[in-house]
């Protein structure tokens, strides 16, 4: 049986051949190319022989061979306005055909497969958005954009200008390197859409199980509609009991919102301390939240 390839292994492939050619300023990928010749030059027998635009109905992405499976064809919606997103899609299905071609021959992908919080860690849309991610926004040189600054939306912007993708891209990526618990929160109509957890606040049980559940939004958050400005960022200080009630009454956090311009949700930061206790290993949870055991993300529930 071949061995299942690892996304973030495959893309620190990739990125090392992009370096030795082109330097380290390379950014934004430009993936579409990638795509046609690395699979060339690697998978010469049934390379992706064309990345293309077409209106999707329905869907974000598509990957999908011909009959004989020695071409395969990426096709992203060219109905989506933000480039970034649109260049995290063709990187998700580059991860596809990379990860699982040999699987199956025809991979559709919606808006909620592709560049979202919320995901399974053996599902290969979490697969894919890892891989993508990763192609996207190498680890070294994201953590040069990152390190000894405060986090903040403009900080995330930066990023986000600097590889092509959206906010909540980088947003997702940041979230997955931060040293204290980190929790990234999508809402819209004071609902939460998606939630995903770094790890050390997931296992202090700081993370919220939006696939199994409807959650509103706290009263007093930010983005709530009662709170809410029409554009741009928000921050406070407040108490982490009003997001977490098991929290300490002690502990503070510090929020973040983001209305996500263009797109019809907002995007919540919210960060703490180390928690003062552990979420026991045997006590139930979701380990679908802990995004990042396996990442995002990445660009979903909502259009990034």
């Amino acid at each position: 049986m071949t061995e299942r390839k690892q996304p973030m292994a495959e893309a620190n492939r990739i990125s090392s051949m992009l370096n030795m050619v082109l330097g380290v300023n390379r950014f934004p990928v430009k993936v579409d190319e990638v795509a046609l010749e690395y699979s060339r030059q690697c998978f010469a027998d049934s390379p992706v022989d064309k990345v293309q635009g077409e209106d999707l109905d329905g869907l974000e992405g598509m990957l999908a061979a011909n009959k004989a499976r020695s071409k395969w064809l990426i096709v992203y919606n060219s109905a989506v306005r933000s480039e970034g997103r649109k260049r995290f899609t063709i990187a998700h299905e580059f991860g596809h055909y990379i990860l699982h071609r040999h699987d199956q021959d025809r991979f559709e992908c919606g808006d909620d497969d592709i560049e979202t919080g919320d995901g399974n860690e053996r599902d290969i849309e979490t697969e894919a958005d890892k891989f993508a991610s990763t192609l996207l926004m190498p680890l070294d040189d994201f953590r040069k954009q990152v390190d000894g600054q405060p986090v903040s939306f403009d900080l995330l912007g930066h990023c986000a200008e600097r590889y092509g993708v959206s906010l909540t891209a980088a947003a997702l990526r940041w979230t997955e390197i931060a040293e204290k618990r980190a929790v990234l929160v999508a809402s819209r109509d004071d609902h939460l859409l998606w939630s995903t957890s770094n790890q050390a606040a997931f296992r202090s049980g700081a993370y919220f199980a939006t696939r199994k559940n409807t959650i509103e939004l706290p009263q007093d958050a930010l983005a709530h509609s009662n709170n809410l400005l029409d554009v741009g960022a928000q921050m406070q200080s407040t108490r982490a009991q009003i997001w977490f009630p098991r929290e300490p009454a002690s502990m503070p956090l510090t929020e973040m919102t983001r209305v996500a311009g263009q797109y019809d949700y907002s995007l919540t930061l919210l960060l703490m301390p180390d928690a003062e206790w552990q979420r026991p290993q045997h006590e139930d949870g979701e380990p679908e939240e802990d995004t990042f055991d396996r990442f995002i993300n990445n660009g979903q529930y909502p259009v990034r």
